[in-house]
């Protein structure tokens, strides 16, 4: 990918620093606009004309593509041949997964959201309009940031097991179309009635060796603090970023090669308001219920059959080993984000 480098001064305490942003070069002229159909409470199509035709204004020889096989295949092909300059992903935070998933390393994407919440775009100020994603494109800046990886699976912001990824399970197992707040309320009342919060147990190395066993005792892994009275809830983020807003891990960074383990203790529904209250007023650490860990590797095991989500989206069941990938993701950013 060729690129040019640009040094900002910013000055923060009295001191100057210096930052290197990366662009992309004015030579890479192919974007592929990839278009999830599903993604989001609606059509996109005249979005994703308008931006198509500016793209065009700009001399960028923009191709439309729905089938991801069709995707893959030609942004890896035009990257290979150092033609591509993005991959743009329209849709949600699972279109921009899987297309991950679909990738080679280091070919450069960007997010035109249409999805439900949205949270990479948001996280890096990735905005819903044409226009913004047509700047993005032409001006904007390349940032490197860490992926997780579950079983074989890459996700870009977090993984979580218990209540909900259970109603993440149940949404798409019913799902139909597009998904809105909305959807959520049926599959939230069905794991309400039938989940039982199993107990979690959760296993990490402090040098990033994944321990495989379940025992406690193994002179190889280190177990979470609530491990001795059990653990119902489990995230792991890569980035500070969950549903309606919940700043579960608000340190997570997406750069530090770690993955930001949280843990709540007790099950059952009332138990879960007061966490989520607990959260939404910034309190959640310091109650006896919460762990928090960081780690590159981790293991989650149970006894029962627990579902996992990865960014929104259906991932399988435990138990599963988890290890952050360094540097995996490549972002097309607004050049003032990729400054700061």
């Amino acid at each position: 990918m060729s690129c040019a480098n640009i040094v900002y001064c910013c000055f923060g305490g009295g001191e100057v620093l210096e930052k290197s942003v990366e662009f992309l070069s004015p030579e890479l002229r192919h974007v592929i606009v990839s278009v999830n159909p599903k993604a989001g409470a609606g059509s996109v199509s005249n979005r994703v004309a308008h931006l198509t035709q500016l793209l065009r204004q700009h001399d960028l020889e923009g191709v439309v593509l729905s089938n991801l096989d069709e995707v893959a295949a030609e942004s890896n092909r035009l990257f290979a041949r150092g033609r591509l300059r993005a991959l743009i992903a329209v849709g949600g935070d699972g279109t921009v997964a899987e297309l991950v998933n679909r990738t080679v390393p280091g070919l450069p994407l960007t997010v035109f959201p249409a999805g439900n919440e949205n949270l990479l775009a948001r996280h890096f100020g990735l905005g819903p309009t044409p226009e913004e994603c047509c700047q993005t494109v032409v001006e904007g800046a390349v940032v490197q940031c860490d992926a997780g990886r579950a079983g074989r699976r890459i996700f870009l912001i977090m993984f979580s097991c218990g209540f909900d990824a259970d109603v993440v399970h149940f949404l798409h197992l019913h799902r139909t179309g597009h998904v809105t707040s909305a959807s959520y309320f049926n599959p939230i009342m069905a794991s309400i009635r039938h989940y039982d919060y199993p107990e979690l147990r959760v296993y990490w190395d402090e040098d990033g060796v994944a321990v495989t066993g379940d025992t406690k005792d193994q002179e190889s892994g280190h177990p979470l603090e609530t491990i001795s009275d059990g653990a119902r809830w489990l995230f792991a983020f890569n980035l500070p970023c969950y549903g309606a807003g919940l700043q579960i891990a608000p340190e997570a960074d997406g750069s530090d090669g770690l993955l930001d383990i949280c843990t709540f203790r007790q099950g059952g529904l009332w138990h879960g308001l007061y966490y989520t209250a607990a959260v939404l007023t910034g309190t959640h650490r310091w109650l006896t219920d919460f762990a928090h860990r960081r780690a590159g590797r981790l293991r989650v095991t149970s006894n029962s059959k627990v579902p996992y989500q990865l960014d929104g989206d259906p991932g399988g069941f435990l138990p599963v080993e988890i290890e952050v990938l360094p540097k995996r993701l490549t972002l097309v950013v607004p050049k003032e984000k990729a400054a700061t």
